[in-house]
């Protein structure tokens, strides 16, 4: 049997966890995707962690720094596959399309970093080259902004994204079995 689904990890890197201003419950987000992770080991689910990385000197996620790393307690394994990206959408000048072409894969589960920015671009643009998405609406976070609170755009987007581009469901509610995702 072809497997037709992946897990895609957007931009957990440290660089998102610096204590002056830490992601909105990174410790949350880290187990939740710990957790998807392991599940779709254990179902040999194919796992792609997109890795953003800037050249501007001093920037959190800068090439080569430690904030640049992906986060350790959920760092890839042998068999995992790493893009790098420099924009918000994941397939904007990177090989993740050919990636999940040549691979037959169809259904991507996406979880990560930051909500508003890449983690809703890589949505709709998975969307738009018709890509079944499931959004881990509980493994996605931000930060605050001037207007709205980090609770508020995460709510924000699991809703207006469940509207046309994504499926919506909560880590714990996502199952691989003979490696085909199912909901309870």
């Amino acid at each position: 049997m072809s497997i037709d689904i992946a897990v895609v990890v957007i931009d957990v890197q440290v660089g998102m966890f610096d204590a002056s201003d830490p992601v909105y419950r990174g410790d949350e987000l880290l187990t939740r995707i710990s957790h998807l992770l392991a599940k779709a080991r254990q179902a040999h689910i194919p796992i792609i962690y997109i890795q953003h990385g800037s050249e501007r000197k001093g920037h959190p996620l800068e090439y080569g720094t430690e904030g640049w790393q992906i986060h350790p307690s959920i760092a890839p394994q042998q068999g995992d596959t790493i893009i790098e990206k420099q924009m918000p959408d994941a397939f904007y000048k990177t090989d993740l399309h050919h990636f999940l072409s040549a691979h037959g894969i169809k259904h991507l589960i996406i979880a990560g970093i930051q909500t508003e920015f890449c983690v809703d671009t890589t949505c709709r643009q998975a969307c738009s080259l018709e890509y079944d998405v499931t959004l881990v609406s509980d493994a996605h976070s931000t930060w605050d902004r001037e207007l709205l609170t980090a609770p508020q755009i995460i709510a924000h987007h699991n809703s207006l994204l469940s509207d046309w581009f994504v499926t919506a469901k909560n880590e714990r509610d996502i199952y691989f079995e003979d490696t085909v995702a199912t909901s309870s």
